[in-house]
């Protein structure tokens, strides 16, 4: 009988030094995480929440007020448009209840935000595995996570904090979810959706496309308001000539008529409703050439040049980037920067250019590190002089579908240098097996 017991004994020691360090970190991850900045200004909620930690921590459930906020980057989008939300729970439901401290980044956090109003659902949002060590009997940090909603409908949408759980890997992985206890919760912000403008069908063609200076050009058109004055102007590259005329657009939106073109530098003709041009209401340009055929008057030489079209092209600086180790059993980012990469748009038209990355799984000894877990920071600069603008892409997840590192929108007049380049992180599993891991960044011009 002695042995019974003191295997019992045993066996109720080990589970509640198992209980003290499992249960510790169970309640901790009902509210620990990282700390982030929201993208902008949100209404603090509070709900009740029922968390249930592991089975293995031998602890009951934990109910208690959670307070919580919901920010998105963009609260007056139109339909069409990523909204990213993020979920930061700024005051936990508990705290930790023992004297065992709990180390830093143990914690990774996923939930939902409750969509409501003209678009019902909800967003999946993730957080990274990060945290502040936790005191024995201190109080656990708040964390965020984020995520993105396409707008469907327009009109108010609102947002409220959702169920979460929080993934532990310390001594083992465990889950413990928490979930709103009367849901929905309070609505915390809104996003207030339009929608989308009427798609400008506008379109003309010309009867020819060049001509001698003064020769007038047929315009026929289509898809303008009914019964608008339409203005019919040349165009030298981005600015509007003096080479202008007026016509009337029938019940069916078409029109028909003539531009004298005189101004040598035209590149273009275009047709538009109102006072100028827009992409909206107008339509074209439509190339058009002003052919000097003037004869030279005597005694003088008539000089021509000629200016040839380019390509677009890009080169990198290398096709090598060595991210930062991790150390086995702690993981989290492997962090460094792409190689420089150039892209010079020569074309002289009117089309744009994007820049898009893709990524393959991590291979490494017997293990793989899925391609999702890359993300990038991209940004980009303008060489001075150049006809386009670059804009950067999103911060976010690379992975196998594809993201865009740099894009040129299109234009009347487009071209130039530009550098691009990104900060990689790579988040690496707790315990994947030590040695190097590989993956093929592939990037793509169009």
């Amino acid at each position: 009988m002695g042995s019974p017991r003191s295997s019992g004994s045993t066996r109720g020691s080990r589970r509640r030094r198992w209980a003290s360090l499992l249960g510790a970190t169970a309640l901790a991850v009902t509210a620990g995480g990282a700390l982030a900045a929201p993208a902008v200004a949100a209404s603090n909620v509070d709900f009740d929440t029922h968390c249930i930690p592991p089975a293995i921590a031998g602890l009951p459930p934990i109910d208690g007020t959670t307070t919580a906020k919901i920010t998105a980057d963009n609260t007056s989008p139109q339909v069409g448009d990523t909204v990213t939300v993020t979920y930061t729970v700024v005051t936990p439901a508990a705290s930790n209840p023992t004297d065992l401290a709990l180390p830093a980044d143990i914690m990774t956090p996923t939930g939902k935000v409750t969509l409501g109003g003209a678009q019902t659902g909800s967003v999946t949002v993730t957080g990274p595995r990060q945290n502040p060590p936790v005191p024995g009997r201190g109080a656990f940090p708040s964390f965020s996570m984020t995520g993105t909603f396409t707008v469907t409908t327009p009109g108010a949408i609102t947002l409220s904090p959702g169920d979460y759980n929080i993934h532990t890997s310390y001594i083992l992985e465990l889950d413990t979810p928490c979930t709103v206890t009367n849901p929905p919760a309070p609505v915390s912000e809104t996003v207030t959706a339009a929608d989308n403008p009427p798609a400008n069908t506008r379109a003309i063609s010309l009867g020819s496309a060049s001509g001698s200076p003064g020769a007038a050009v047929a315009v026929t058109g289509s898809g303008f308001t009914a019964g608008a004055t339409v203005t019919l102007a040349g165009r030298s590259a981005s600015t509007q000539t003096a080479d202008t005329a007026t016509v009337t657009a029938n019940a069916q939106g078409g029109i028909s008529g003539s531009l004298v073109v005189s101004d040598l530098t035209t590149t273009g003709v275009v047709a538009y409703e109102g006072g100028a041009w827009s992409s909206d209401l107008g339509a074209g340009p439509v190339a058009y050439v002003v052919i000097d055929d003037q004869p030279v008057p005597e005694g003088s030489q008539k000089v021509t040049t000629t200016v040839r079209a380019g390509t677009l092209s890009m080169s990198q600086a290398g096709d090598a980037v060595q991210l930062s180790a991790v150390d086995f059993g702690q993981g989290g980012a492997s962090t460094g920067a792409l190689q420089t990469v150039t892209v010079k748009d020569f074309r002289g038209g009117p089309a744009g250019w994007s820049l898009t990355g893709k990524v393959t799984d991590f291979s490494g000894p017997g293990a793989k590190i899925d391609a999702g877990k890359l993300s990038w920071t991209p940004a980009c600069t303008t060489k001075a002089g150049s006809p386009s603008t670059c804009q950067a892409g999103s911060a976010g997840t690379v992975g196998a579908a594809g993201a865009t590192l740099a894009s040129t929108p299109d234009g009347t007049a487009t071209g130039g240098e530009f550098t691009t380049g990104a900060q990689l992180s790579l988040d690496v599993p707790s315990f994947t097996p030590p040695g190097s891991y590989a993956g093929v960044l592939t990037l793509t011009l169009t």
